[in-house]
């Protein structure tokens, strides 16, 4: 006989008795030791209580509550599980019956308003419904469980949905932000309010229908479409704040904490449509929250994925809806934006279409829709406030707002009087900075594209859009171009030649974006001159763009590259880079299944690229997430396919990659190095470096122990000291010219893979690839945890193009280190000094 069935067992003896406390102390171990099935071995636990007579079973219910109420201790074994004793508890409660006081289930109730669902969905509305019919009401909290269970519960819910039937109230759930001030506000705003709120409840489609958009407007007519959108927009500003009703954690559970309420989801789609319907295409601020809302809904949650993707989508289609340049101007910049694939296809339908309406391509509309955000010249607005002068500018990659008084002097914060008298103004000013350093940020990264986009101008269009426009300018100019074949940058108010000669072209001369590979090394450090010269700071490299050219070795394997395999990296965080990269990719969970490689589809070549990785590990407390995640991959072969080949797949944890063909279907094989156009290979190949780069396991400065069991400490050494990658390389050339100019000049020097710093206390070799620092007697290891706010020299030195951390990491250990007596960090200190 098992433990579990002793003490069933055991129950029903104490059945016989009058000793309630341990019965719950009975009760309270097979709920923490029993996992599941609660279906099956339910009925069997409290049948095993059916001796005790009605008395006992009133007292046992309320000690079973208070038990609850006085929280679940964590046992020895860490087995406890947070759902098993209210499920426990509430089967009990339903199955004693009459017995059972009606305050002692609305105790119980009080103690689910912490859960997401209630796992034993018809069991818990029975008891709900004995307290409905006893107050006529329910706790909304509690309305909120039973909506959640019905839409996102295991098991059967038909009592469920009966009694959500009869129990209409709240409108929505309560517990999170927005809804709370919903429910709040609703009771003052008068007549067809609730009816309005109840038909967004009813948004249950992926798109309105007209009957559904019919009620609408007539339901907006009614509370008036203005009054309408001004109380929405305060209502969806509060969407995706912190909840105000905890969810309790399980064990091996999702962050339900931050995920969106699925009732109240359907009830913000409708919100959504309902504004489309109230506001016009000009509305900078309905076209601004609903981009904020594509954004907030898209944040990433452990365990869940994409909050709700579902009012990402809605806002997506509400921008479409609305014709306008704000409307626009938002989805170019989330199409530049958001990596999630599912809104992603929306956004580029959205943006195709309005294409199409304008008879213009899809680059261009992305192009045009660029708001000027009233800057005029490149990068600068000036705004008045009475007396007191706002200049908002645009500076690199950074936005921000110099305050004038009324004097003219420079003053650090928002003067008083503006914020008295001028309020609406300055929110206005201060949400125009927010939008420019979001679509900032969004066209840095699509001009980062345009290299692979073989994407050609004419030199006036061009001029106009990237060159004299008020925002894209401030990234144009500060990026190398080719007009009629000739490389030339902008400086001291004109386009210049490496040689700073002036560049005039006709308005139809072609224009396309200048890239090193394929130029002459000489032009390349020319231009790598020019810029030092010129102290002009590219957004992103590209005269010191990483070039990767076909090795003597991937020349011998053909068809595929094993620059960057056998390494192992964070699954996360590769994920998101290769996102943000424009690669195609699924995490991999520890389950038997197939998934396909890493994909970048390149359709203005033709091709596919695949970066192989698979899962590692298969100890799931170790190398996995509470939700089956694994937490690294390791890395194998890129390869390129022609762009409708069949996908390859292999198994989550590895045993290699295959074509799954349908019937008749012929395989394909890849293709041969030699033929991908050079530009391609290294742009995938620069991805792929990123990818390592950054994810490998080999930078994580805490990791010298070769992570878990050990088993990563020879990878951890060889990539942590090892030879340097195409990136590390070009930090080194950069750091050639950057040393001589730090304040600890003397006290550094380049050394192979090393920048080499010497301290009064010791000499510390910093290595230019991981960051990873040795010190000397012994190549003793030394641990710092960067900040993530590491600069390079915390802004005092120029480099010449933005987006490379590690090298603002090296700098700053650098200077750190140099004035080895003067730290103080505790940890650090005892490392140096400890021999």
């Amino acid at each position: 006989m098992s433990a579990y069935d002793k003490h069933v067992a055991a129950l029903r003896r104490l059945a016989t008795g009058d000793d309630i406390a341990v019965i719950v102390t009975e009760l309270a171990w097979i709920a923490r030791h029993f996992h599941g099935g609660w279906y099956y071995e339910g009925p069997r636990i409290a049948g095993a209580l059916d001796a005790l007579p009605d008395d006992r079973r009133a007292r046992l219910a309320t000690a079973l509550v208070d038990r609850l109420e006085a929280g679940e201790p964590p046992d020895a074994d860490g087995d406890a599980d947070a759902e098993a004793l209210p499920t426990l508890v509430a089967m009990l409660l339903r199955r004693f019956g009459p017995a059972v006081a009606v305050n002692d289930i609305r105790r119980l109730l009080d103690h689910a308003i912490g859960r997401w669902t209630w796992w034993l969905a018809d069991e818990f509305a029975e008891l709900c419904q004995v307290v409905y019919e006893t107050d006529k009401t329910l706790p909304g909290e509690v309305v909120a469980v039973l909506r959640r269970t019905e839409v996102t519960g295991y098991g059967p819910t038909g009592l469920v949905r009966q009694l959500l039937q009869r129990v209409r109230d709240p409108l929505l759930n309560p517990g999170e932000a927005w809804s709370d001030r919903v429910l709040t506000e609703l009771p003052a705003l008068g007549d067809g309010w609730p009816e309005l709120v109840a038909h967004a409840v009813t948004a249950t489609s992926a798109r309105p229908s007209d009957r559904w958009e019919r009620q609408a407007r007539a339901l907006l007519d009614r509370v008036g479409a203005d009054r309408y959108r001004k109380t929405a927009l305060t209502w969806l500003a509060q969407v995706g704040r912190p909840r105000t009703v905890r969810i309790l954690a399980r064990t091996h559970e999702q962050d339900f904490s931050q995920a969106y309420d699925p009732y109240n989801a359907t009830a913000l789609r409708g919100f959504i449509w309902l504004l489309t319907l109230a506001a016009d295409g000009a509305d900078t601020d309905v076209a601004r929250e609903l981009g904020r809302l594509v954004e907030t809904s898209l944040r990433k949650v452990p365990g869940i994925g994409p909050r709700n993707p579902k009012v990402a989508n809605a806002a997506v289609h509400a921008l479409a809806r609305l014709d306008g340049e704000p409307a626009l101007a938002q989805l170019a910049r989330l199409t530049a934006r958001v990596t999630y694939k599912g809104t992603l296809k929306e956004l580029n339908k959205a943006l195709d279409q309005r294409a199409t309406d304008l008879g213009l391509s899809r680059a261009e509309v992305e192009e045009l829709a660029v708001p000027t955000y009233g800057l005029t010249g490149t990068g600068r607005r000036i705004e008045t406030f009475g007396e007191i002068t706002a200049e908002l500018v645009v500076d690199g990659g950074v936005v921000a707002l110099h305050w004038r008084n009324a004097a003219g002097r420079p003053v650090r914060t928002v003067p008083a009087v503006v914020r008295r008298e001028h309020p609406e103004q300055l929110r206005e000013l201060k949400a125009t900075t927010k939008d420019v350093e979001k679509m900032l940020a969004a066209q840095a990264e699509r001009l980062d594209r345009q290299f692979l986009a073989q994407r050609r101008w004419r030199y006036a269009a061009w001029r106009a859009r990237y060159l004299d426009h008020p925002l894209v300018g401030t990234l144009g100019r500060r990026l190398i171009w080719l007009v009629d074949g000739v490389p030339c940058g902008y400086a001291d108010g004109a386009l210049r030649t490496v040689d700073d000669v002036p560049v005039t072209a006709a308005d139809d001369t072609e224009v396309t974006i200048w890239h090193p590979i394929g130029r002459d090394l000489a032009e390349v450090l020319g231009w790598r001159d020019w810029l030092e010269r010129h102290a002009v700071v590219q957004p992103f490299k590209q005269a010191h763009r990483e070039v990767y050219l076909l090795t003597a070795a991937e020349e011998r394997t053909g068809v595929y590259s094993n620059r960057f395999a056998a390494h192992v990296l964070r699954q996360h965080q590769f994920h998101a880079l290769a996102a943000v990269r424009g690669w195609r990719n699924r995490l991999r969970l520890m389950v038997d299944d197939e998934y396909p490689p890493a994909t970048r589809e390149l359709p203005e070549w033709g091709l596919r690229a695949e970066y192989w990785v698979e899962g590692t590990g298969d100890d799931y407390d170790t190398d996995a997430t509470d939700t089956g995640t694994y937490l690294r991959l390791v890395t194998d072969q890129v390869r390129f396919y022609p762009l409708g080949a069949p996908e390859n797949s292999a198994h989550a944890g590895g045993g290699g990659y295959a074509q799954w063909l349908p019937a008749g279907g012929e395989p394909a094989g890849p293709l041969p190095l030699e033929q991908i156009p050079p530009l391609v290979f290294s742009e995938v190949m620069r991805d792929v470096d990123l990818f390592v780069g950054v994810a490998s396991v080999g930078n994580d400065p805490t990791w010298q122990d070769g992570g878990p069991e050990g088993r990563y400490r020879e990878y951890w050494q060889s990539y942590g000291f090892g030879e340097l990658s195409a990136t590390a390389e070009t930090r080194r050339d950069l750091l050639t010219r950057l040393v001589p100019r730090l304040a600890v000049a003397d006290r550094c020097q380049l050394a192979g893979r090393f920048l080499v710093v010497r301290g009064d206390l010791r000499t510390y070799k910093i290595h230019l690839g991981s960051g990873n620092i040795l010190m000397s007697p012994n190549d003793e290891y030394l641990c710092i945890v960067p900040q993530q706010s590491a600069t390079a020299g915390n802004g005092q030195l120029f480099l010449p193009f933005e987006g490379d951390r590690m090298l603002g990491v090296i700098l700053s250990k650098a200077l750190l280190l140099a004035r080895d007596t003067e730290i103080t960090d505790p940890t650090i200190v005892s490392q140096i000094r400890h021999r």
